[in-house]
């Protein structure tokens, strides 16, 4: 049961009724955009249950003011089911407060759905592509991937809940320049294995020590052949080892922050075999007019890297809403990085993919509008593209900043945070806060065991319901030994000093997954798990200092068995928080 959009099925019913009766829009409800309506949780629980800004949205379409709508939906709204008090509130807010016996046909919606409660059919069974990480094959990953790691992962994780057909995927960037010094780095490190002083690493290489063990693997199985040949020669087959060593390197540490993908692409396919698919993208551009021979204006500012005062094939991207129109060929007649990365997005297309979602650094803020003019052009408007940029993350040992690697050479890499802190304090942590804002994340704080610790008060939430379980076990061991099974207790007995009032958090479990439509986000603060387990620790406490707000009753059988099914009810929304966010649901703490 989702209460905030059975609530919004009210107000649509009340605004149908309003206009059926000519009092509001003179078109009928054809005229009213009922996709900006929300039914949300008010700021202030005091006003009530529930809010709605649906006289404050539709006004002007309805032909109406504002307060003047809000008192006749206020007036229908009064007599929906389970519905104790409607007011207007301001210029057309509305709260709608109900009756506190409601709230436990929730909790029997939660046992007998589990972690699935909340579970939707948003998606529609849709395919999405979500692409994320999608690092440089030339190291192992570094802290700031693991960023865009957890939350792409988080996204694919939370878009399967709501009902959509996902695709995890990493794009490798295997072709171009930097992958050609990675082989030179590479083959530095085979001359040092065969014994020759190389001395300090050359600047423009990368001078990690992560490739010694690249350049001996290749001094066992190549000896000295490859010391004999050309640079040419030699660097495509140095060059495809290295790739293949540091993919594994990735898989790794991938996998130890608990992510697998469904696809890994390879940039080098579009133009390598049989087909160019670079030249086909731009193909597809040219003949819907779309492509023009012409010249650019030098950029304001700085200088760009991707202009050239020449006559040069261009993408009219300003007919997306693109600032300046861009070029897809270099004065090589080579293509540009961005022809590569549109035929790659044609590549998702020909798959069937028409939802798509990036997960970028914020460091590619500017290149967004041109990929989305790009995709838009590619499907004829029938393909969106959405893409989340992740700010920077900022290293931090018990307030002290990090900043440098031995294994790496100049960054602190991804596996040493996870095996220093664990991949569920990194997975959580990098959550935690908005992607588009900066992240601190202090090795020292992420692991201490106290409430100002997120993970930690989340995880032991979950363990302290499953102890309360166990001992409830114990002290009545005919009790049912399921969830579902406490669907017939006595719930209507959990007043709001004995728990009850842990059954709207509970209720607003569906929103925070659905979040109205649209593909919906990994939410600011881990889905406001925390939230929900300060309302549970704050109902153990009370129960400390007044035993009779226990959740174990000795001589009350009915009442425990009530106070237990709201337990099961916690402890499954938290499960399924902490699955969506990839972070164990711990049943003991250790």
């Amino acid at each position: 049961m989702n209460v905030y959009t059975l609530f919004a099925d009210h107000v649509r019913e009340a605004l149908a009724a309003l206009a059926a009766e000519g009092k509001i829009a003179h078109g009928g409800m054809a005229t009213l955009d009922l996709s900006r309506v929300v039914v949300e949780p008010p700021r202030d629980a005091s006003h009530g249950d529930l809010a709605t800004n649906a006289a404050m949205v539709l006004a002007k379409e309805a032909a109406t003011k504002p307060r003047d709508l809000a008192k006749m939906l206020a007036e229908r709204l009064a007599g929906a089911p389970h519905v104790v008090k409607v007011e207007v509130a301001g210029p057309g807010f509305i709260n709608i407060g109900l009756d506190p016996a409601f709230w436990p046909q929730v909790l029997a919606d939660i046992l007998k759905q589990g972690t699935d409660f909340g579970r939707s059919t948003l998606g529609g069974n849709r395919k999405v592509n979500v692409e994320y990480v999608s690092a440089n094959p030339t190291g192992p990953m570094h802290v700031g991937h693991c960023r865009g790691a957890v939350f792409g992962d988080a996204m694919a994780n939370l878009l399967d809940f709501a009902g959509f057909r996902v695709t995890k995927e990493y794009y490798i960037n295997d072709a171009g320049a930097q992958v050609d010094v990675l082989a030179r780095s590479t083959f530095l490190r085979y001359r040092e294995a065969l014994g020759e002083a190389i001395g300090e690493i050359p600047e423009g290489l990368y001078p990690g020590d992560y490739l010694v063990p690249v350049g001996q693997a290749l001094a066992q199985t190549q000896g000295t052949a490859l010391r004999d040949l050309t640079e040419a020669q030699w660097l495509p087959l140095v060059r495809d080892a290295a790739i293949a060593a540091m993919l594994a390197v990735i898989r790794e540490d991938l996998a130890a922050l608990g992510i697998r993908f469904d696809v890994f692409f390879s940039e080098r396919s579009l133009t390598e075999g049989r087909k160019d698919k670079v030249g086909a993208a731009i193909d597809i551009l040219r003949n819907s007019g779309e492509i023009y021979q012409g010249r650019l204006p030098p950029p304001k500012g700085a200088p760009a890297e991707d202009w050239e005062d020449r006559e040069q094939t261009l993408f009219r991207t300003t007919h997306f809403g693109d600032d300046v129109d861009r070029p897809l060929m270099k004065s090589d007649g080579s293509y540009t990085y961005f022809a590569g990365d549109i035929a790659y997005h044609a590549d998702k297309l020909e798959r069937g993919f028409l939802e798509m979602i990036d997960v970028w650094g914020a460091d590619h803020g500017g290149y967004v509008k041109r990929m989305q003019a790009a995709v838009t052009a590619l499907s004829l408007g029938k393909a969106t593209l959405d893409v989340e940029l992740i700010q920077l993350v900022r290293l931090f040992r018990n307030g002290e900043p990090v900043r440098m690697s031995k294994r790496a050479g100049s960054f602190v890499t991804l596996r040493e945070v996870v095996d220093e802190v664990g991949r569920d304090a990194v997975r959580f942590m990098m959550l935690f806060r908005k992607n588009d804002a900066p992240l601190d994340f202090d090795l020292a704080k992420v692991i201490e065991q106290s409430r100002e610790n997120p993970v930690f008060y989340v995880q032991y939430a979950h363990a302290r319901a499953r102890s309360i379980l166990r001992n409830a076990e114990a002290e009545f061991p005919d009790l049912p030994k399921t969830a579902d099974g406490f669907r017939d207790a006595p719930l209507d007995r959990l007043g709001g000093s004995g728990g009850g009032e842990l059954l709207p958090r509970l209720a607003r479990w569906p929103r925070l997954v659905g979040q109205g439509g649209g593909a919906p986000r990994p939410h600011p603060g881990a889905l406001h798990l925390p939230d929900l387990a300060a309302d549970f620790h704050g109902q153990w406490n009370r129960g400390k200092d007044a035993p009779h707000l226990r959740f174990i009753i000795g001589n009350d059988r009915e009442l425990t068995s009530a106070r237990l099914a709201l337990v099961h009810g916690v402890a499954a929304v938290l499960a399924s928080g902490l699955g969506i966010l990839g972070v164990e649901a711990v049943d003991e703490m250790k």
